[in-house]
């Protein structure tokens, strides 16, 4: 997924002692329905833990980056869904 890194909370870690950080994505794309151009724009929700997560913690705000992970349930009872950061690049300016 490529994205725009527009919002993050503080680095946490769980009793375990895992980093955790969350934080949000701005998706702005188009793509092709039914033989027609669609705008898509969405935030989402995501999450980013070990090393990965200390290092998306000193990532700039604003920053276009490609992720790479999976989607989960927030919470074991939720339906609410959360993008896993696995692996990220941040990417150039355009």
């Amino acid at each position: 997924m490529t994205a725009t890194l527009i919002g993050r909370d503080q680095l946490r870690f769980t009793p375990a002692g895992i980093p955790i950080l969350n934080c949000t994505l701005s998706y702005i794309g188009t793509v092709q329905e039914a033989g027609s151009e669609r705008q898509i724009e969405f935030e989402l929700a995501a999450i980013a833990a070990g090393i990965c997560g200390q290092q998306l913690g000193q990532t700039d705000l604003g920053v276009c980056m490609r992720s790479t992970g999976f989607l989960a349930r927030k919470h074991r009872n939720s339906k609410m869904l959360v993008f896993h950061i696995v692996d990220y690049q941040v990417l150039p300016k355009e």
